[in-house]
Formats: structure tokens, C-alpha cells, sequence
């Protein structure tokens, strides 16, 4: 029998992914398009707000951590030490860095350690620990290709099947509900409080946890997404003691997605770890079984390295038998891209005051850094401006999800299309603009609320303007 969409794995044509979903679909054939010269359309290029991917919108890679990967994906150009640093403007320590991670891998080409490269691990710890202030242990650090690449491994050992819950927040990134579609398990929503900043509320998370128990689900973990993705917001430390003192009396895995621990524009940010670690002094015995895994990733930040597909997680707590369980899943993938692991290593640690490359790796970073934080502001202070939209304040991550009031009459064109008022003022927002978001129903919101996520990484602001403009267009059309 050939294959048909009816014979294959039907949890996998249940999924749904909505960054890569029809309006992203949509948005490349337009690009296609645009490139081949046609001049039919109302837009001049294709702008592309749904998906956290920073080089594609013109993000420079960092020059440090770039010089380094030339040298470990050809070593030959280390023979010509004197052309890299006198004709290339490679400085001493780029070079010094490239020997020492090729003294470690021996080859980018080849696999690693199936947790990853030893010395890369150890380079981790030091980070985690200089980060949060107390001890790592390398051996319980695991190289991923990226962050999703850990959260499918770890879903993976611990959803049993569809009695296995894991409570997840809603608004969430789709990578959650899309694995656990394939995987059989039950997700368990938990709304996040958009009036608080789109902060945890403890009361909201035990309701949702006490009524999958009364429908009998095994409810394993609570993931937090922190800063948040599509929210951006950052958590205060009591939110995260709340979750963490929860997951204790309830023996639930905490799995802390902290990608966007570096986009931070308001107040600072906790990691889980350090958090648990101060609670376990205040409280000794108390939260000693907590079960944490957190994810980091050199997809997002200042590195906007995405398709070299690297990151990391760190387990603490977990029954070593568990663990060895976990070992076993990721040996069967062998290993993680190891030019991605090489990365991971650059962004842990990098350049340091006083070293040749600092003064150029600290421009770029806070470059970047600041250039996000202008379009976030200015995206929201356009959102201020539009009827019917409201928008928190920037706080974190590459994103804005600003709840938006629709006339009556676009819910009613929306239905006759068979789309929801989000994805149809998505797709009417992209056919007018090019500027491709994605609707809030695709990330999962509160009934009767209406949302979209847009990301603030394109070059400029002028792009904000071709918003506010086709908004205004469409309230006056369905007003």
C-alpha cells in the first residue's frame, strides 16, 4: 500500500506548529516571488515576524565567535598564522581559542561524547556556576542540537503515553503541544495572567493540575517558559519560587526553558537554578528532591546562531537511573552537531576584558542588544496607537503579543473563510504588507481573546508604519 495522509502516523498529521504554519507558507512564496522580479504585488519584500530566526532579518553574527568557526572547519588556515592576524584582522586570542576547542573535538566532522565534548561540559559548569553563584556538575550537562532538541529528548522519557500530563503555559511556543501531539501525552494548559504581566499565578496552576488529576491523568512536569515566548515577559523571583515550592509538594520535573536569558530589558533575570539553590540553603531537606531540567540554546540572545543548531540542558535531581535512561535516548541520536557544541562553548564563555577580541565582541553585543530594545519600543508604542490593540511593555525575549479587539463584522468575514479573527487579520496583514505574524490561536490563548506574535528583529522601524497603516485600513473596513 503506498503512503497517504490517512495511513501514516496520525498523531504526526495532528500536530500543529504555527510559526511554520500557512502564513509562513504563504510569506515564502511571496519572497519566491519578489525574487523572480514580480512587481504585482503591494509590498516590495517579504518581512518575516514569525519566527525568532535574527540572522535571516539581518542580525550580524558576532565576528569572534565566526573567526573561530572558520578555523575549526578548515584548521589548514592555522598554518598561515601570520596571514589570519596581519592580512584578516584575526586577533591572537581567536586563534588561541580555535587550537584549544581543536585540541578537545580533534575534528568538527567527527561524532563527540554522546552527552557532548567533555571540556565543552566543563566550560558550561563554569558558566552556570559564575551565573548563578553556586556549583555545576559537568556530568549532568547534556549538548543538544538547540533547545528543542532537549525538550523533545526529555518529553521523550517521560510521557508514557496519553495518562502522562505535563502542564504547560498558555500562551506557549507550539513546540510543547506539537511533541506531545506526537508523543501521545496530554498537554495540561495553565493560562498565564495577562494583567500581571503575563506572570505565573499559582492558584490558576493548581486548578489546572487538581482537575487533570480528577480526569486521572499522571501529571509528570510543569514547563515555564522564561522570559517568556510569545509573551516576552520575565519572571520576578517570587513567581518562580511559587512554582518551585509547588513542583516540591507535588513531585512534578520543573522544565525551565530558559532560551532568552540574555534578552532581558526589564529588571533582571532569575534562572530556576539559582533560585532552587537559594531555597535549598534557606530551607535545608525541603526542596532536596526537586527534579529540574533547564535549556539553553545559542539560537536567540546576541549569538542568533540558529542553524547551527546548538544548546545545552542541565539536570539536577533526577534519579541517576533516570538519568542513565536519558544518557541512553541521546546516545541513540549520538551526538549533537559538534561545530554547534563548539558554539555553545564561545557563548558560556567569551571574550574577556582585556583580551584582544573584547573591545569588538562588547560593541557587537551591546549593538545588537540595544538595536532590540529600540524596535521592541518602537513596535510598542505603535501598538499604543492603534484602535482596539493593547500591548504590555517590552520586558524580554525577541517578541510582542498584543491582545487585539476585532470589529464584529472581520469575525464574521473570518468564519465564512473558515479561519479564526486572528489567522484571518494575519493573513490579511501579510497580503497587504508582507509582514508575515502569527495569530494568538496558534499559540494557545484565553476564550473570547484575540492575540498575535510578532517578533521586533527586522532591520528599521519603517515596517512598524505598514502595521499601524493596514490597521488602521482594516477597523475602517469592518468597523
Amino acid at each position: 500500500m503506498r503512503l497517504s495522509v490517512d495511513n501514516i502516523n496520525q498523531r504526526v498529521v495532528a500536530a500543529k506548529y504555527a510559526v511554520r504554519g500557512e502564513l509562513a507558507v504563504k510569506s515564502e512564496e511571496y519572497r519566491a516571488k519578489l525574487s523572480k522580479g514580480d512587481t504585482g504585488l503591494p509590498f516590495s519584500e517579504v518581512i518575516s515576524a514569525n519566527i525568532g530566526n535574527p540572522q535571516q532579518l539581518d542580525q550580524k553574527p558576532i565576528t569572534f565567535f565566526r573567526q573561530v568557526c572558520s578555523l575549526l572547519e578548515n584548521p589548514q588556515l592555522l598554518e598561515k598564522e601570520d596571514v589570519l592576524i596581519n592580512g584578516l584582522g584575526y586577533k591572537t586570542d581567536v586563534i588561541e581559542r580555535a587550537k584549544w576547542l581543536l585540541s578537545q573535538v580533534g575534528s568538527v566532522g567527527a561524532y563527540s561524547a554522546s552527552k557532548g565534548v567533555p571540556a565543552i561540559q566543563e566550560s558550561i559548569a563554569k558558566f552556570l556556576e559564575r551565573r548563578d553563584g553556586f556549583p555545576a556538575n559537568p556530568a549532568n550537562i547534556y549538548l543538544s542540537g538547540g533547545a528543542s532538541s532537549g525538550v523533545n529528548t526529555l518529553l521523550n522519557v517521560m510521557c508514557t503515553g496519553k495518562e502522562a500530563g505535563i502542564l504547560i503555559p498558555i500562551p506557549q511556543y507550539p513546540l510543547y503541544t506539537a511533541t506531545l501531539s506526537v508523543l501521545d501525552a496530554t498537554p495540561v494548559p495553565y493560562l498565564l495572567d495577562e494583567a500581571k504581566s503575563w506572570g505565573t499565578d499559582l492558584e490558576t496552576i493548581r486548578a489546572a493540575h487538581e482537575k487533570a488529576k480528577a480526569d486521572k491523568l499522571d501529571v509528570r512536569c510543569i514547563v515555564v517558559i522564561n522570559p517568556g515566548n510569545p509573551t516576552g515577559a520575565s519572571l520576578p523571583e517570587e513567581d518562580i519560587r511559587a512554582v518551585i515550592d509547588y513542583a516540591a509538594k507535588e513531585n512534578l520535573v520543573i522544565m525551565a526553558d530558559e532560551v532568552y536569558q540574555t534578552n532581558v530589558f526589564i529588571g533582571k533575570f532569575h534562572s530556576f537554578k539559582g533560585v532552587l539553590r537559594k531555597m535549598q540553603q534557606e530551607a535545608p531537606g525541603k526542596y532536596d528532591g526537586v527534579e529540574l531540567a533547564s535549556l539553553h540554546s545559542i539560537s536567540k540572545g546576541m549569538v542568533g546562531e540558529c542553524g547551527h543548531r546548538g544548546g545545552y540542558f542541565e539536570l539536577v535531581g533526577f534519579d541517576p537511573e533516570v538519568e542513565a535512561n536519558i544518557y541512553k535516548f541521546v546516545s541513540i541520536m549520538l551526538c549533537a552537531p559538534v561545530i554547534g557544541q563548539c558554539l555553545v562553548e564561545l557563548m558560556v564563555n567569551p571574550p574577556k576584558p582585556g583580551e584582544p577580541s573584547y573591545d569588538l565582541y562588547r560593541q557587537e553585543y551591546d549593538g545588537i542588544f540595544q538595536g532590540l530594545r529600540e524596535r521592541a519600543n518602537a513596535l510598542h508604542k505603535a501598538f499604543a496607537q492603534m484602535e482596539g490593540v493593547e500591548c504590555g511593555e517590552p520586558q524580554g525575549s525577541m517578541y510582542l503579543f498584543p491582545t487585539i479587539k476585532l470589529p464584529a463584522k472581520a469575525a464574521e468575514a473570518a468564519a465564512a473563510e473558515n479561519r479564526t479573527a486572528d489567522e484571518f487579520y494575519c493573513m490579511r496583514l501579510l497580503e497587504a504588507t508582507g509582514i508575515c505574524v502569527v495569530p494568538g490561536s496558534g499559540f494557545g490563548q484565553a476564550e473570547g481573546t484575540t492575540h498575535f506574535r510578532t517578533t521586533f528583529l527586522a532591520p528599521g522601524t519603517e515596517w512598524v508604519g505598514s502595521i499601524t497603516k493596514f490597521h488602521k485600513e482594516f477597523m475602517d473596513k469592518y468597523r
